[in-house]
């Protein structure tokens, strides 16, 4: 695999669109543990840390051990009401305002690279040494190394003053993953590394995610990209030295670093296959810890996601226990099991440089000759999150485990599940520009009637609004239960039903889709296609969203319709297990429908149980959809989930 080396640090690729990633087959083979990996001496790490290690400004108090503020009273389920229509106007916006009621928060501007003022603890003095490296962070220009142009202006437009809560007890956090909203995204992930790190800004946390600079990235955010720094690191048995530079970009009070070697992420896409990915990721994983040093801005914890990143704690506990960013905790969080980067044991040793003893049963290995680097990850992280409390339990067992249920199960002391939340700033009926009739919880009955209209007008469905619409947004992948939609859709086609599907795929369901549109012209739309746009447009004007999986970690399409007042269909697993319960008729309860066994059967009568409550008890319907408005399903609860278990890990 030759690769060519890196002109510099500024070079900007035409950018090109990501494609999803491909499917990786997951070795199965029990999996023998061992009591604990057996840790490597460490090995002199080529990219030397920044020197001048200043003791900055604000140090770190020992924070009395405080949790985080309770959340504000939450909010009981909709009672039912004489008339529906006239609930609580409270728009869902204001519910995140002011989020911990006790104490005044202190106001502080969030991106304001220089000059950052700490207003909790001024002083008094650390109980361990080891907490200086992780406080003296500077947000703005690194320590190190003259970049070309000393830009002392943030590298983004200037971000609007961010509320955070002073009082809680500060720490740093380094993101570290594969894609990030708005620059890159093919799925969750992307949501995920925009959504949560911005909420924790909020809950006084230092955050920076670091990011490769692929060239799919767009020109406008290329083009506000500073220029930070550059070095060169050594990368496993190549006997090379590998060029390493640093982007940054800031925005709403997160630092973006970018690291940037045209070598490795030159192509349009992010992830293309095995063989360039596992050289690629390999890379990327040392090189984000080296650049953590390198800048001289050591985080508490460094926290990882996917198989892509899961390198980073086998890193920072082998090759880099020596060096400053050492001392930092991790995190590894579980997306998607399924994708785990596994390839055969020489193939990784060459691209790592990891010590033998990392290749073993209870680390990195799998099977006779693979390497698994997700497993390894696992092994080696102070703590393994996934993305919903059900999907933790469902992974240690054979049908969802994908070959790791042992594994985990060995790990499982130090594994939770923490649902996501959306970004009501992305996600607001109240507020969404591609609405044609803006609406919230005190009008939805009123307004929601319009935007099932004019989707019915813009995909060539008969207009009326008696109808039931239904909609899928959706990767079309087996995964998602789509066998199962294509199996039931001629049932559900009564003349009284729509269907409206966007999103691609597997050609199989892609072609069968289009079958069922030229089939039942102005009832059925296939948009075969992903369009944000039309996805929020589906949102507003779908009576129900489908969400039919065959295992799902947590789901946000089920959280994005309910924000909009359109009622989740969804199978009793993982994340949707945990954010729908089940609509009683007898009592009224429930914010959904749903199905246990992965049947085709039960699907259809999940629908049918829907469009009877939707045409013989429009009151009850409504009360629903009252009801999933006036539910929290911001990140704020999460985050404050995961500010708690960094406050774990970091104890002093």
């Amino acid at each position: 695999m030759t690769r060519k080396k890196a002109d510099s640090a500024n070079k900007k690729p035409t950018p090109k669109k990501a494609t999803p990633p491909i499917a990786e087959k997951a070795a199965s083979a029990t999996v023998k543990e061992e009591a604990a990996p057996k840790k490597a001496a460490p090995v002199e790490e080529k990219a030397a840390p920044a020197t001048a290690k200043k003791e900055a400004a604000p140090k770190k108090a020992a924070p009395v051990e405080e949790k985080a503020a309770p959340a504000a009273a939450k909010k009981e389920a909709a009672p039912k009401k004489a008339a529906p229509v006239e609930k609580k106007a409270a728009p869902a916006t204001a519910k995140k305002e002011a989020a911990p009621k006790k104490a005044a928060p202190v106001e502080e501007k969030a991106a304001s690279a220089a000059a950052k003022k700490e207003a909790a603890p001024k002083k008094a003095a650390p109980v361990e040494d080891k907490a200086a490296p992780a406080t003296a962070k500077k947000e703005g220009a690194p320590k190190k190394a003259a970049p070309v142009e000393d830009k002392a202006a943030p590298a983004a437009e200037a971000p609007a003053p961010v509320e955070v809560t002073a009082h809680q007890p500060r720490r740093s956090v380094a993101f570290i993953g594969s894609e990030c909203y708005p620059f890159v995204k093919t799925g969750g992930l992307g949501d995920v590394m925009y959504a949560l790190p911005r909420e924790l800004v909020r809950l006084n946390c230092d955050v920076r995610v670091i990011l490769p600079r692929y060239a799919c990235i767009p020109k406008e955010y290329q083009d506000k990209m500073v220029y930070r720094g550059e070095f060169y690191m050594d990368l496993g048995r190549t006997g090379r030295n590998y060029y390493v530079g640093i982007m940054e970009y800031i925005h709403d009070g997160v630092v973006y670093d970018f690291i940037d070697n045209q070598e490795f992420f030159s192509t349009g896409n992010p992830y293309i296959n095995l063989v360039d990915d596992i050289p690629k990721y390999c890379f990327f994983s040392k090189a984000a810890l080296a650049a953590l040093n390198y800048m001289n801005w050591i985080p508490d914890i460094v926290h990882c996601h996917d198989w892509q990143a899961a390198l980073v704690p086998v890193f920072l506990k082998t090759l880099f226990q020596s060096s400053p960013v050492g001392k930092a905790k991790s995190i590894l969080t579980i997306h998607n099991l399924r994708f785990q980067g596994i390839y055969n044991i020489p193939t990784i040793q060459y691209w790592t440089g990891l010590p033998d003893s990392v290749f073993v049963m209870g680390a990195l290995k799998q099977g006779y000759e693979d390497a698994n680097m997700l497993k390894g990850g696992l092994a080696y992280a102070d703590r393994i999150t996934t993305v919903s409390g059900t999907y933790a339990q469902e992974i240690q067992t054979k049908e969802y485990g994908e070959g790791l249920e042992n594994h985990l199960w060995y790990h499982s002391q130090k594994l939770r599940g923490i649902v996501n939340g959306i970004d009501y700033g992305m996600w607001n009926p109240e507020t969404d520009p591609a609405l044609v009739e803006n609406y919230g919880l005190g009008n939805v009955l009123d307004h929601k009637m319009a935007n099932k209209l004019a989707l019915q007008k813009e995909l060539g469905l008969e207009e009326d609004e008696g109808k039931f619409v239904i909609g899928l947004i959706s990767r079309l992948t087996n995964q998602k239960g789509l066998d199962l939609v294509s199996a039931v859709i001629p049932q559900v086609m009564d003349g009284n039903t729509q269907v409206v599907i966007l999103g691609t795929g597997d050609r199989e369901f892609e072609d069968t889709f289009r079958y069922y549109e030229g089939a039942y012209k102005g009832q059925f739309a296939a948009c075969i296609q992903y369009d944000e746009s039309r996805a929020h447009r589906i949102y507003a004007g779908a009576d129900a969203l489908l969400v039919p999986s065959r295992f799902e970690p947590c789901g946000l399409t089920q959280l994005n319709a309910m924000h909009y007042g359109t009622l989740p269909i969804v199978r009793e697993t993982g994340g949707l297990k945990d954010t729908v319960e089940p609509y009683n008729d007898f009592t009224g309860s429930g914010n959904g429908f749903t199905f246990d066994r992965y049947e085709s059967g039960l699907l259809l009568d999940a629908i049918n149980r829907a469009k009877t409550l939707y045409f013989t008890n429009r009151y009850h319907w409504d009360e629903v959809v009252q009801r999933d408005m006036d539910k929290d399903v911001s990140w704020e609860n999460s985050a404050k989930q995961y500010k708690e278990l960094y406050l774990e890990l970091t104890q002093w």
